[in-house]
């Protein structure tokens, strides 16, 4: 028999939210990212919405885009801390100029804050190729 409950609880958009807006903000923490920064990166949310957010994680539910956005940061984030040789390394790369193309001699972080969602998948699929995936 299917335990309906368990899908329930795993696809339950409050908890969903909860999760991914902890982890942006421990992202956020790690990169020392300002609100500025967190907000575009976040798709740019209402002041009163975002600091609802940072004050509760459990706060409501995430659109697609913002869902989206946390997850391509996580998979940066993921993606650095496999490439770079520490975790120190990791997190200062987003600040650093980069010669790539696609950054041009900008940081990451200056082409992520450009505040679209394909500069955050771009700079995704950059580390993933960098990987070799």
């Amino acid at each position: 028999m299917l335990n309906t409950g368990h899908i329930h609880e795993q696809q339950d958009p409050k908890r969903i939210a909860s999760t991914a807006l902890q982890a942006f903000f421990n992202l956020s923490e790690s990169w020392k990212l300002s609100v500025s920064e967190q907000r575009t990166l976040l798709g740019s949310p209402p002041e009163s919405t975002f600091f609802k957010w940072k004050a509760d994680k459990s706060a409501g539910r995430l659109n697609k885009d913002a869902l989206d956005r946390i997850s391509y940061l996580l998979g940066i984030y993921k993606d650095l801390n496999i490439l770079l040789p520490s975790v120190r390394a990791a997190n200062e790369w987003i600040r650093k100029p980069n010669n790539a193309p696609l950054f041009n001699g900008q940081s990451a972080l200056e082409r992520m804050v450009a505040g679209s969602v394909v500069d955050l998948a771009d700079t995704r699929r950059y580390l993933d190729s960098q990987r070799g995936m």
